[in-house]
């Protein structure tokens, strides 16, 4: 590699491996705020249906299971809604809790690579 000054660095097999484990990561971070963003939709739904069923008359309501809509009763869809809900808040809560996770093990990554290779090495976004 050549640095600003044309001097060479030497990528040891250390170096390569924690540039193989940040790209590794970034990789992860991208499919974790996929997840993320689909588990807020998610959650977003089932607080839409939420409210729906509160302004709704009807005692006896269609709710989809699998690919079938069969007809269940108000009471109980409020309590499967409120099961997947919370479901889904955890699912949401662990998947931002393993991003920040990433993040932290990515920026160590990024002091270790810049420090040895300054401006010889490009790890930001475009």
């Amino acid at each position: 590699m050549q640095q600003g000054g044309g001097s060479e660095t030497e990528v040891t097999w250390e170096d390569q491996q924690n540039i193989n484990k940040f790209g590794r990561l970034n990789n992860r971070f991208h499919e974790l705020e996929d997840e993320i963003k689909f588990a807020k939709e998610s959650n977003d739904n089932l607080e839409d249906a939420s409210n729906e069923l509160i302004i709704t008359d009807e005692e006896v309501v269609r709710f989809q299971i699998g690919e079938v809509f069969a007809h269940v009763s108000k009471d109980e869809v409020e309590n499967r809604i409120e099961e997947m809900k919370e479901v889904t808040s955890q699912k949401l809560e662990k998947l931002e809790e393993e991003k920040e996770s990433v993040l932290a093990q990515m920026s160590e990554l990024k002091k270790i690579l810049y420090g040895k290779f300054k401006d010889s090495i490009n790890l930001e976004e475009e």
